[in-house]
């Protein structure tokens, strides 16, 4: 786009494809009992009911979107198939500004890098504004012709496809250029949102989406990511420039609850321990995530030189000192009205070194936990303006932080052990701490250019082709590539925690953290000591995580603020109180009075679903749950050497083999025939408590008690059985 082409000029180049007006009407109960339906090959746009069946059985939020998707694919449906749509709902808790953290979206689609069904959150205020527009899900399929813009207008009841060639893709101009297109003034700016991807997801298998939301105090959009999995990919590939939705009448009843004295009763509770306790505790609003690098080094959970350790020297140049000083301090930082956990944090007037953008002074969103230990310590980087410079690209490019970072540090290890070498990469030396060569990869991938489009495939894709090309070894390659299913691992060690190495390789779409987070209850608190209590974590934490995502809630005022008493009940790891807080705001809200089992049930039917919809893919069984080794132990000599004496005391005590007269190699392999027989213990008992056959699909027993064996449901579990 020429930079001196104006929004008058851009505003009058769009061309209306298509039109649809709708009656405007009042969310009831957290619900808009509707689902914008768009196809883009067809320039179609149509209502479908949300039904009190689809209320029930998939709750809202990730559950319609799922539902939504599976009615709409069949198991030979590819990600870049007009076939596959992108859903994105929030839910009927999202929306509350009483209470904090309710403004997510979840995006579901099927994914680029694993081939699957992928979910990924995101904050932003694009899913309240898109129920209170009028609508619980909004369903795309088919590809546009040429890039277009789907304007929700909430105001107006009014939906348009408009082609739009001249608006740059990278989301920092787009989001501010769409931003004030279509508000009315400058006052209005704060009831727009605005979904993006940016120029790397016309390339790079793992792009993500920026959900934004304006920051008054700031004047400037600012932005959230669905990361994980190439949601990005899937937006572009259907030649989606971007989604706008505007809604100017937000109110604190918006979801017209059924009891808001409930609901502000579980606000105020929450806010006030907020404002008592977050200083001593996290300081969510003065450093968010970030406070985790020290605690994650002094645990040996840190990835450092693509996971081979877990703490380095220099760790404290990236830890939470370094972004408190870099975060501007003394604003507000939710990402969604009313959030007082505030733990968006922004470094402003930054001023960029590399890329198109080199000399501007930009403001950078975060970055947040998993892109300092990503983009830092895990390839070597320990210089926070490199950092800092990595993440606002990939933000504005359209790069998931975690997987650009694991494929990096994939390749640089590959380098390290001679599998790549200069002319492979075209002349980029990938040592450990190059951050001057990550920062080029990163605007290769933007380009879609040179070895930086190599590494924008994934892991999975590098490991084929280094095998196929370069005559690496296989089984080495496996060990060492940090994927699971296609989907590159969350930045935490997992080589002392088999109930983590679990919940990353169990998890449905691949090694996310956001399902099940057991390292301290395991690793470090030793509060899981069997495989029986594994399991029952392993039930419990993903149907409890799961629950967010079909409410519209972000899971930090969960457990990154706690009561004070927390530790005196009975099972502090649950956060009972918070838990309670949860059942007062869904009977608040929907009327419905629920128990914590209830919540739970409610995540534990579209769980099992999901695990269906994968089997209905082609995945969803025990083949696809495993880890690569590094996530359960030492793959090398210097990893092994690293820990000599923990490892030499395993050997002793849990193996019960004398390690004295062995050699490293030996050593290595005692350890991992151990840990793998393990790991398939592990597996077994898992199934067994969430109702799974041995080859870990749902038997239908266990859909019938949850009421999910609908026939096509029934038909898929027959069919692989």
């Amino acid at each position: 786009m020429k930079s001196n082409v104006t929004l008058a000029e851009m505003e009058a180049a769009h061309n209306l494809l298509a039109e649809f007006s709708y009656e405007k009407q009042p969310v009831e109960r957290g619900y808009a009992n509707r689902t914008l339906y768009i196809n883009l090959s067809e320039n179609t746009i149509s209502e479908k009911p949300v039904t009190d069946e689809m209320k029930q059985l998939f709750t809202g939020g990730r559950g319609f979107a799922l539902w939504r998707l599976w009615n709409a694919v069949d198991g030979d449906t590819r990600w870049d198939d007009p076939q596959n749509e992108l859903v994105i709902a929030g839910g009927p808790i999202g929306g509350t500004t009483s209470y904090p953290g309710l403004g997510k979206s979840t995006v579901v689609t099927i994914s680029p890098l694993t081939h699957s069904i992928i979910d990924s959150n995101a904050g932003g205020y694009f899913g309240p504004y898109l129920k209170f527009a009028g609508w619980d899900a909004l369903e795309i399929q088919g590809k546009a012709e040429r890039d277009v813009i789907i304007m929700i207008n909430g105001d107006d009841g009014r939906v348009t496809i408009e082609e739009a060639p001249l608006e740059n893709l990278d989301t920092h101009k787009l989001a501010e250029q769409l931003t004030e297109m279509y508000a009315v003034d400058e006052r209005d700016k704060r009831s727009i949102s605005v979904v993006s991807a940016g120029q790397a997801a016309d390339h790079v298998l793992y792009s993500s989406l920026n959900f934004s939301w304006y920051d008054t105090r700031r004047g400037a959009a600012r932005v959230k990511q669905a990361g994980r999995g190439g949601t990005g990919r899937v937006f572009r590939d259907k030649h989606l420039k971007a989604i706008v939705v505007r809604f100017s009448n937000l109110k604190g009843d918006s979801n017209n609850p059924a009891d808001y004295a409930t609901v502000r009763k579980a606000g105020r509770r929450i806010n006030k321990e907020i404002s008592e306790l977050d200083d001593s505790q996290n300081q969510m609003r003065k450093i968010g995530t970030p406070f985790l690098v020290e605690i994650m080094d002094h645990f040996d959970l840190l990835p450092v030189h693509n996971y081979q350790f877990g703490a380095h020297p220099e760790a404290n140049k990236i830890d939470s000192t370094v972004w408190k000083n870099a975060f501007t301090q003394g604003l507000p930082d939710g990402c969604w009205v009313g959030c007082t956990l505030s733990c968006s944090h922004a470094v402003e007037h930054f001023h960029l070194r590399t890329g198109p953008y080199a000399g501007d002074s930009v403001m950078v969103d975060g970055p947040e936990y998993e892109t300092v230990a990503g983009l830092g310590s895990n390839i070597g980087v320990f210089d926070p303006l490199a950092i800092i410079e990595m993440n606002f690209y990939c933000d504005t490019y359209g790069i998931d932080t975690i997987s650009a970072a694991n494929s990096i540090a994939f390749a640089m290890e590959c380098y390290q052990e001679g599998i790549l070498t200069r002319e492979h990469t075209g002349g980029l030396e990938l040592t450990w701490g190059n951050a001057e060569a990550a920062l080029e990869i990163i605007h290769q991938m933007a380009r879609g250019e040179g070895f930086g489009a190599t590494i924008g495939q994934g892991v999975r894709f590098m490991k084929q082709q280094f095998i196929e090309k370069f005559g690496a070894d296989p089984d080495f390659l496996q060990d060492i590539g940090m994927e699971s299913k296609g989907l590159e691992f969350s930045e935490y060690v997992t080589k002392e925690s088999l109930a983590q190495q679990g919940g990353y390789s169990m998890a449905l779409k691949g090694a996310q953290h956001d399902e099940a987070w057991l390292i301290f209850m395991d690793q470090v608190n030793n509060q899981l000591p069997t495989f029986e209590d594994k399991a029952e974590a392993l039930h419990y934490f993903p149907m409890w995580r799961t629950w967010f995502s079909l409410h519209g809630l972000c899971k930090l005022p969960w457990n990154d603020i706690l009561p004070a008493n927390n530790d005196e009940t009975d099972e502090p790891a649950k956060v009972p109180e918070h838990v309670e807080n949860y059942t007062w705001l869904y009977e608040g809200i929907t009327g419905n009075p629920i128990t914590p089992q209830g919540l739970v049930l409610q995540s534990e039917r579209v769980y099992n679903f999901q695990r269906v919809f994968n089997l209905k893919m082609g995945f969803g069984t025990r083949d696809h749950d495993y880890p690569p080794y590094r996530a359960m132990g030492p793959v090398t000599v210097d990893e092994y050497e690293s820990r000599t004496d923990r490892y030499d005391k395993q050997l002793q005590e849990q193996v019960g083999i004398d390690p004295q007269g062995l050699t490293t190699v030996e050593k290595v392999a005692h350890i991992r025939k151990y840990r793998e027989e393990q790991y398939e213990e592990l597996v077994n008992t898992v199934y067994k408590r969430r109702g799974w056959n041995e080859r870990g699909i749902p038997t239908l027993e266990h859909l019938r008690s949850l009421g999910i064996d609908l026939p096509e449901v029934v038909a898929t579990i027959e069919h692989h059985q």
